[in-house]
């Protein structure tokens, strides 16, 4: 498989002239999200809100519409969302750009449906087994898992980044593995810390405190460099394993019609709490990087990781969802 590039980092947001700018409506804003609360994408909703207080005296209420890797609150927010600026979708990568090359049918498209607003944050993935394995390193692990008949490799659904992170590993190793798609991430950690999955892609934040207690092993991050929640895990390019180098982000984006005057306000609060060094603080305790990307930074973020996600489908040979 081709090393595909990571997404490069982009510039910031241009602000509205003062002409074109549009008072935001009075009533609480709506952040729909397609996971369930303590999922990697709640967090950073719950933490963006809160720090949206100020800049938004309405306030912010997030609404979780977990199920189908994210694909019912997507369709929600493109189908039934009014173009008004009280509702928007905090999308990932995998709804996001993923979606459009593992959905034969997919009931929205990312491009057509949704105006970028802000990318807000990303995450890198850590590679964990169960404590039970009998493999401490990466190298370790992929001469045991090559000596079982098969090995399950957990996700948190199916055409996620978890999901295509194992299909790369198993295809890059001659592993023989099986993936086995949960509803929820509760779901998912709860096989690979009993051992009915021996091993799993998981956001640094969320696996990090069980293997700080013994419960998991992590192997290896995706990302460029280590994790400060997990110093001593290598990262996949020490490893030489530069194919398994990827992330997940998360960004806000609008039903596609509404004005261009409204999303440059909401951009600007967006970007606006990002700045404020204790939201910022609170993201990175959390195990994620602030991004603070504005709308065309992150709707060319968008086009470019469509097409590498592509890429890798297709390099993967993953058969499209019906």
């Amino acid at each position: 498989m081709p090393v595909l590039p990571r997404r490069a980092v982009l510039a910031g947001a241009s602000l509205l002239p003062f002409a074109a700018r549009a008072a935001l409506p009075d009533r609480p804003l709506r952040v729909v999200l397609g996971f369930p609360p303590g999922s990697g994408p709640d967090v950073v909703a719950r933490l963006l809100a809160d720090g949206l207080k100020g800049a938004l005296p309405a306030g912010v209420v997030v609404d979780n519409r977990p199920g189908a890797a994210g694909a019912i609150a997507a369709q929600e927010v493109a189908r039934t969302a009014a173009p008004d600026g009280t509702t928007l979708l905090l999308g990932e990568v995998g709804q996001l750009a993923m979606a459009p090359s593992t959905y034969a049918r997919l009931s929205y498209d990312p491009a057509r449906d949704f105006a970028p607003v802000a990318e807000v944050a990303a995450v890198d993935f850590a590679f964990v087994v169960p404590a039970s394995v009998p493999a401490d390193n990466f190298p370790a692990y992929l001469a045991w898992a090559k000596a079982q008949p098969s090995v399950f490799m957990g996700t948190f659904g199916a055409g996620t980044p978890g999901h295509f992170g194992a299909a790369i590993l198993a295809a890059g190793a001659g592993l023989k593995a099986e993936a086995v798609h949960f509803r929820s991430t509760g779901d998912a950690m709860t096989a690979v810390l009993g051992g009915s999955v021996q091993g799993m892609f998981g956001t640094v934040a969320l696996v990090a405190p069980q293997v700080r207690d013994g419960r998991l092993k992590a192997l290896a991050v995706t990302g460029p460099e280590r994790s400060a929640l997990l110093p001593d895990v290598p990262s996949v390019l020490e490893l030489g394993q530069p194919d398994l180098a990827f992330d997940a982000w998360f960004g806000l984006v609008a039903p596609a019609a509404t004005p261009a005057a409204l999303r440059g306000e909401l951009e600007a609060a967006v970007l606006r709490a990002l700045a404020e060094p204790a939201l910022r603080a609170r993201m990175q305790e959390a195990g994620f990087r602030v991004a603070a990307k504005g709308q065309a930074a992150f709707g060319t973020l968008m086009r470019e990781e469509t097409a590498r996600w592509a890429a890798v489908v297709k390099a993967t040979g993953f058969r499209a969802i019906e």
